[in-house]
């Protein structure tokens, strides 16, 4: 289980980083890598729910919303659809960092720890997309479209939500993905 994940992290990262490098990267189309990722966040999802003891918030965060309104998607312009994604999926990443520091269970340092690290191999196929760097507010406040939880199950919930709903929709539709029918 730990081999897959941690070839396909280090495939991103040869393909980031690869010397003379004179083009932009090789587009990750792969829906594969994301639904991975899903089965480790749903994994880290069910691990929360058996904990009792040591696996709590120290305070509420927000976090992105994760409805869908497919009608309002469509119209939206992809530019302002991975802005929406990328804070979401920023957010997510101080959530769970938070988290992390938070939880005394070391069984689920692990998972919380592949979670964060996943979400930033997400970050990587973005820019492999060609999908304009995201750069974080001063403070989550500033970000439209968010929530708060209290509870880590809440917030494993929403990752996990996030990464099925939203994410996967920026990713299916990414204009680096369509095969030109010509």
């Amino acid at each position: 289980m730990e081999f897959p994940r941690l070839l396909t992290l280090l495939l991103l990262v040869m393909e980031w980083t690869r010397p003379g490098l004179s083009s932009p990267l090789r587009p990750i189309c792969d829906l594969r890598v994301l639904d991975h990722f899903i089965k480790e966040a749903r994994d880290a999802e069910v691990a929360m729910k058996s904990c009792r003891e040591g696996c709590s918030l120290s305070e509420s965060v927000s976090v992105p919303q994760t409805t869908v309104d497919f009608d309002v998607w469509e119209k939206t312009n992809g530019l302002d659809q991975a802005h929406e994604v990328q804070s979401g999926l920023w957010l997510l990443q101080q959530a769970l960092g938070l988290l992390r520091t938070s939880v005394t269970n070391t069984a689920l340092h692990s998972h919380l720890d592949n979670s964060i690290r996943n979400l930033l191999s997400i970050n990587a196929v973005l820019r492999s997309l060609n999908i304009q760097e995201y750069t974080p507010p001063a403070s989550a406040a500033e970000l439209e479209g968010t929530w708060r939880v209290s509870l880590a199950t809440d917030l494993l919930q929403v990752h996990v939500n996030f990464l099925r709903g939203k994410v996967r929709l920026l990713l299916m539709d990414a204009q680096a993905c369509q095969q030109d029918v010509s």
